[in-house]
This record gives C-alpha cells, structure tokens and sequence, in this order.
C-alpha cells in the first residue's frame, strides 16, 4: 500500500515531521496529516530573540508565530517541538547577509535559509525523531521520474517556490515532502484552512526579510555591522567623477533613485566595486546582459552537470524569483562552475542572486548556481 506521501506503509504507521513556521500553509500541512491518520510530529525554528519586529503581520518564527504552532499542535493533539537555532541562522543567514552587502553583492536570505537551517539543522531534527520524512508548507512539487525524485514548479506558478529551494540536494528531496505544490491556488489552501477549523486561515503571508524590520536593509546592517560605511565616489563607464555616495550598502545593481545625479536621462546602478568603495554607473541600455558567470552549482539533472552536450545545456533560466525563465545555454566551466549565455538578454543582473536552471519546456527545476561578479 502506498500512502499518500508515496511510503509503502499506513498513514498509522507512518512518523511524519512538519516544520510548522506558524503560517497557514505549514499548519494547514499538519493538520490535514493529522486528519488523514499520520503519526505527525510539529517543530518549530527559533531564529531570533522575540523582539517587536518579529511579532508583526508579514513576518515568520517570531513570538506570535511560535504561539500559533503550538496552538495548531494542542488543537490537533499532536506533539510539537521548538528548536532554537538562533546561533546557526544568525552565521549562516544574518553573517552572510551582512557581508554580502558588503562585498556589493545582492543576496538571497531565505534560500541562505532553506539551505543551511531548514534543509539542514531541522532535516536532521526530524531524522533524530526517527521520521520517515519532513513535510514543509513550500509550493513546489516532488515527482517520481525515471531515474529517481525530482523537483518541479508548483502548479500554481504565482505561489511558486523553486526558486528559494534549487540549492536542495538529491539525497534531501528523497526525505523531503510538499503536500502543497498541486494546490491551483492560495485560496484553495485557506478554503482548506477554514475546512479544517483552523484559527490562522486569514492569517496574512510573509513579506520581505523576515529579519529586516520595515524593509531597511542598511539600517539593519549598519546597527550590526563592525565595519564602517564609508561614502564614496561614483563614476561613470569611463571613470569620470559624477557624483558620491552615501554607503556602497545603500545600493544594487539596477537602482535608479537615490542617486543624486542631476540628468536629463535617468542613470543605473551598473557595478558596486568594495575594493575601491565606488559605484559605477550608466543607462539602461548598460544593465543589458547576455553572458555571466555562475559558482556553487547545484545540478539535479539526469545525468552529471559536466556530461553536458557540446553545445551546452539548453535550459530555461530565472536570474530573479519574480522574472520570467527565459532560454539560455549553460556551458560547465567544471562540476560546481559554470557560464550562462542567455539567448535574448536579461537587465540589471547582480552578482549574490541566484540563476535557477529549469528544463525546457517542463516544469522540472535542474537545481541552479550563484551569480558572480567575473
């Protein structure tokens, strides 16, 4: 018998860990296990001390979200676990984030996240309880292919979420579950929500960095930075003086306002060099990209990443998590670099972002690397 988290045993045999953020989505996930008869344990991050902030609308693993685990757990007669992982987010997700911006590049906390907390510290959290697997509230999907599991995009793309998880490995995708990624919409899972009696149905979703307060990244930042924010120049193409800056943090790739250069024509933000504390910049048509390289590859395709055809990988590509896939080939430079040709162009690509690689014509996700500033 095959259950319906694709395990050859009863839903009553079966141990299943959800990581309950205290959302809709994670609860939702847990409490319909519970009704479909799954032993289901709950656990929950800590990742910061409970200030205000945390506890605001929009947020995620604050004080208010940890309290409204806790509840879905009580509510469903299930035990649930708070872990705290304040010290391993703080290196793995707030350290990098602070840094990257200083080294001008424009990072990805919640895939920072996923990949050394969620998918590590609480996928062995789970393995410890002797789960079968972990289940998460994340909008993609687990398919059974050919040669083994794959990962594939949700099959409501606007809720997608392949993008903040191409970093998973193969091995964590065989232990890894989301029951949501064949929901059609967001409103189907709240209509789920309220089926099952659930207090959060209309709980809002969460916005932006669930660290920052207010979205104010250079404020945050300079409050825990130990290095001094030093204004500076910012040059045109040629080098010729423009203007200053306030903080190379204060800025990314693609920024037009807050620039302070008196034009006719608006100007962008086209490089952030931290070994000459300047930026550079230019028109649009200047933010124009089709060639860019890309480290740390992950690659969750069929065959090895460097076993690729002559003429490269022919794949679809997103460079952001709110653009389009657009075609592009990818060259291996060897098994964790690689160089991607867009066949059209791509504007204002920064270095710290992810280049998430799809298969043509399919909503399969072939894993993806980190943009780099070469």
């Amino acid at each position: 018998m095959i259950n319906s988290l694709g395990l050859e045993k009863k839903p009553n045999q079966t141990r299943v860990v959800v990581a309950m953020s205290g959302g809709v989505d994670s609860s939702v996930v847990a409490a319909q296990l519970k009704t479909e008869g799954y032993e289901v344990i709950g656990i929950t991050m800590q990742l910061y001390a409970n200030t205000s902030f945390k506890s605001k609308p929009g947020k995620c693993c604050g004080g208010v979200d940890i309290k409204d685990a806790i509840k879905i757990s009580s509510d469903f007669n299930f035990p649930h676990y708070v872990f705290d992982y304040q010290s391993e987010f703080k290196f793995g997700v707030i350290n990098d984030f602070v840094e990257s911006y200083h080294s001008g590049l424009t990072p990805v906390p919640c895939i920072k996240c996923n990949e050394t907390v969620k998918f590590s510290n609480l996928l062995d959290a789970a393995k410890n309880l002797n789960a079968d697997c972990m289940a998460t509230g994340h909008y993609v999907r687990r398919t059974t292919g050919e040669k083994g599991i794959e990962l594939h995009r949700a099959l409501d793309e606007t809720k997608d979420q392949s993008y903040f998880l191409f970093s998973t490995k193969q091995d964590q995708l065989e232990y890894l579950r989301f029951p949501l990624g064949h929901m059609k919409s967001k409103s189907e899972t709240r209509i789920k929500a309220q089926d099952l009696g659930l207090n959060i149905a209309d709980k809002p979703d969460s916005q932006d960095i669930c660290f920052v307060n207010g979205g104010k990244y250079a404020d945050f930042i300079k409050n825990l930075s130990h290095t001094s924010n030093e204004p500076g120049l910012i040059l045109d193409k040629n080098g010729v003086e423009l203007g200053s800056h306030d903080g190379i943090i204060n800025y990314t790739i693609g920024q037009r306002k807050r620039l302070g250069i008196s034009s006719t024509e608006p100007y962008y933000v086209l490089e952030i060099n931290p070994l000459t504390n300047s930026i550079v910049v230019g028109r649009r048509v200047d933010l124009i990209t089709k060639k860019f390289k890309i480290k740390e590859v992950n690659w969750l395709g069929d065959n090895s990443f460097v076993d690729s055809p002559t003429d490269g990988w022919p794949l679809h590509v997103k460079v952001r998590s709110t653009r389009p896939a657009k075609s592009a080939i990818i060259y291996p430079i060897d098994r964790k670099n690689g160089e991607v040709a867009i066949t059209e162009y791509e504007e204002a690509i920064a270095p710290g972002q992810a280049c998430v690689f799809y298969e043509k014509d399919s909503s399969r996700v072939l894993g993806g690397g980190w943009i780099t500033a070469d």
